[in-house]
């Protein structure tokens, strides 16, 4: 069965705002202090659970765990996070936060709060932001049961 017209509309306008919206930023954060949105995301996560596994992290994100690994690498090389091997069991690769990983996520917040705040929120009533809130809710749990 297809979508109605009003679902259709609804749809694309979703899709094309959330890929205009993630350019912009990657834009803003790549202009503010040489982040890239995947970057930030990492360390939003990081800096929320420190020393998190991996493939717990990995799982936070939504991401694939290849696409962690490389994603990881890119950012140990630059010094933005570490990954010693967790005390209890060395199989297990823990993800930490350094210190140019803090410093540069607080460089970086402002900005990118200050584009999201201006893009979703500035415009919003407190009624249709809980709306929202509860059909994002509900979309998220069931994603999560049919996983």
């Amino acid at each position: 069965m297809w979508l109605t017209d009003d679902e259709q509309r609804i749809w694309r306008d979703y899709l094309t705002m959330s890929a205009r919206l993630q350019a912009a930023m990657n834009r803003q954060l790549q202009a503010d202090c040489g982040l890239s949105l995947a970057d930030y995301e990492v360390l939003v996560a990081l800096e929320k659970q420190p020393g998190c596994a991996m493939n717990e992290l990995g799982e936070r994100l939504g991401w694939e765990q290849s696409r962690v690994s490389h994603q990881l690498r890119r950012m140990t090389d630059r010094a933005l996070v570490a990954r010693p091997g967790a005390d209890d069991d060395r199989r297990v690769v823990t993800v930490q936060i350094t210190a140019a990983g803090r410093k540069a996520l607080a460089v970086a917040a402002p900005g990118h709060v200050a584009l999201v705040r201006a893009v979703l929120f500035d415009e919003m009533s407190a009624a249709q932001a809980a709306a929202v809130g509860r059909w994002l809710a509900g979309a998220v749990r069931r994603l999560d049961q049919a996983h």
